[in-house]
């Protein structure tokens, strides 16, 4: 396996919607795809099934969410192997 990291990814949404599963996966979906692009663009490769996703809602977190389009936020959290990836942390909002 050699070196890994960890990266997100974002998806946003309408939080009238979150009880919708259907809308969720999708968020999810986009969230998960987004991830992939930021482990492509820094040249790793994605851990298979390592995919962690939280869905936070302004109505319900003590997370300040005013800014975030939608207020109905996807992370996807996942592992990324490669040349590199030890660097890469998903830490608080950023990948650093």
């Amino acid at each position: 396996m050699g070196n890994t990291g960890t990266l997100f990814g974002w998806a946003f949404g309408d939080p009238a919607r979150e009880g919708d599963g259907g809308y969720v996966d999708g968020l999810q979906r986009e969230a998960l795809a987004n991830a992939r692009e930021t482990a492509q663009a820094k040249g790793v490769g994605v851990v298979p099934g390592s995919e962690v996703f939280t869905v936070l809602s302004a109505d319900e977190s003590l997370v300040e969410l005013d800014n975030a389009p939608g207020r109905l936020v996807v992370r996807c959290t996942i592992h990324v192997e490669g040349p590199g990836a030890e660097k890469l942390r998903a830490e608080g909002p950023m990948n650093g």
